[in-house]
């Protein structure tokens, strides 16, 4: 029997039991595609990672080389679980900065120590803005009516490593009602050019936080999108829902039981947006070793 450490954490909170849950292995060095999956889909989290240990030299000049998996595929980049390893890499080796070697490319996560805990603040990959949906569409193939989307702001692909679609409703109402299927949206998904749709509201019902949102996808309802935060960090900057640099909150989880908080701003140069980083804490829950059979 082989026996690979892991650690799991809940990523985007600072207490246990809330937030986005993350199972870290710390050394998956000689696994199979097909192994990591099959332990992915064991773990049945949204995602889990394997970091791949290299000489040191290696980990400094190329970053922690961190494969990420769904239960049903590789992604090439994801917020949380992003953050969530570089928080265990960092208390491992208490630097500063950690660098992820993803396959989306190298992403760098700044920490630093607050009242609250240890706090990790990485920054995405420049943002790439992509089509933009017509409300009429979006709401057949997710039960909605087009007059549930605000006016004003449209509904548009981002991409910051993974494409999504940030959709702003009319309230927080329209947004805890969302219920669709699976299948529709799937074959919505296929024509366009977002991999998954990233509902959001203004209406917060606390002026602490800019943000409302939800993100539905094939496991089930994501209690916090990393990946999605920045892309809509990015768009907010774009259209004026925060300012260039401004650091506002987008609360997700809510209507799955696993409030979280994350930390986004991104900056612009004319009219270009960029810089986009993405913050929170994480919490350790659990650690051991899973056995696997050689």
């Amino acid at each position: 029997m082989r026996r690979l450490p892991l650690v799991t954490v809940d990523v985007f909170t600072s207490r246990p039991l809330q937030g986005n849950q993350l199972a870290v292995f710390t050394d998956g060095s000689g696994l199979s595609d097909r192994t990591m999956q099959a332990i992915a889909k064991e773990m049945n989290l949204s995602e889990t990672t394997f970091v791949l240990p290299a000489d040191g030299k290696q980990a400094r000049d190329g970053g922690v080389k961190v494969r990420i998996f769904t239960v049903d595929e590789e992604l090439p980049f994801a917020g949380h679980p992003t953050l969530g390893t570089a928080w265990v890499l960092q208390r491992a080796n208490s630097e500063k900065q950690v660098v992820l070697d993803l396959a989306a490319g190298k992403i760098p996560v700044v920490f630093t120590s607050t009242k609250d805990g240890l706090f990790g603040e990485m920054t995405q990959r420049p943002p790439e803005f992509g089509a933009i949906h017509k409300r009429e569409d979006v709401a057949r193939a997710f039960g909605l009516k087009p007059e549930d989307f605000e006016p004003e702001l449209p509904i548009q692909t981002v991409s910051t490593g993974v494409a999504f679609a940030v959709a702003p409703v009319r309230s927080l109402a329209v947004l805890r009602s969302l219920s669709f299927s699976w299948q529709q949206a799937a074959a919505y998904y296929e024509k366009s050019d977002a991999k998954f749709m990233y509902f959001v509201t203004r209406d917060t019902g606390d002026p602490g936080v800019r943000l409302r949102a939800r993100m539905i996808f094939y496991n089930g309802e994501d209690p916090a999108t990393g990946s999605a935060a920045g892309c809509a960090a990015a768009w907010m900057v774009r259209y004026g829902v925060a300012s260039p640099d401004e650091q506002v909150v987008i609360e997700q989880g809510a209507e799955a039981k696993r409030l979280s908080r994350m930390f986004v701003r991104a900056g612009k140069r004319g009219d270009k947006v960029e810089n986009v980083r993405v913050g929170g804490y994480c919490v350790e829950v659990m650690h051991g070793e899973l056995a696997l059979e050689t």
